[in-house]
């Protein structure tokens, strides 16, 4: 059951995440989702657009990010996280994806605005010509939030397992503490 709640909460905040995101994109490039994805609702309106993708395009990275966190939080004979216990991780590493989405997507913004990122065929010719700027914008921005909604999730997988670890040996060994790594 706690293993459901965890998968559960992973794939809600990556849901929540994706409307929020797409609903921004969308309203940036809504060519990124008419022409440069294979059509998922009969509507070319942003805000349709920004909740159907939100959730078909992030309803397997909250799967994954609920397997993997599930297993780190539960598996073994550590002493075991909860649901809330991994609220604050999730809700950090959609920040995290967030502010990369951001940065990354004005980075691919000044590239393509200069040229030195450009659209190829089919896009190219199907994407207005005054709109490839901003196709590629949210092309990075997109790109941006799944690379660091992994590497953000592997790195909370990493933190709750670091702490499962610390508080067995701490049970185990009741007064002391580890000692902190010197580099």
């Amino acid at each position: 059951m706690r293993v459901a709640a965890i998968i559960a909460l992973c794939i809600s905040a990556c849901f929540v995440y994706g409307i929020l995101h797409d609903q921004v994109t969308a309203r940036i490039c809504v060519e990124y989702f008419t022409i440069g994805h294979p059509p998922l609702i009969a509507s070319d309106s942003p805000t349709l657009l920004g909740v159907a993708w939100g959730i078909a395009g992030t309803w397997w990275v909250g799967l994954f990010l609920g397997l993997s966190l599930a297993a780190a939080a539960r598996a073994g004979g550590w002493p075991k996280f909860s649901v809330r216990r991994l609220l604050r991780p999730v809700a950090l590493v959609m920040l995290f994806a967030a502010a990369c989405a951001l940065v990354f997507g004005g980075i691919g913004f000044v590239l393509a605005s200069s040229g030195t990122v450009f659209l190829v065929e089919p896009f190219a010719t199907n994407v207005p010509a005054e709109h490839h700027v901003a196709f590629l914008t949210d092309l990075w921005a997109h790109t941006a939030s799944y690379i660091s909604g992994f590497l953000g999730g592997a790195i909370a997988c990493y933190v709750v397992l670091r702490d499962r670890a610390k508080r067995a040996f701490e049970q185990k060994h009741p007064g002391r503490r580890i000692a902190p790594s010197s580099r």
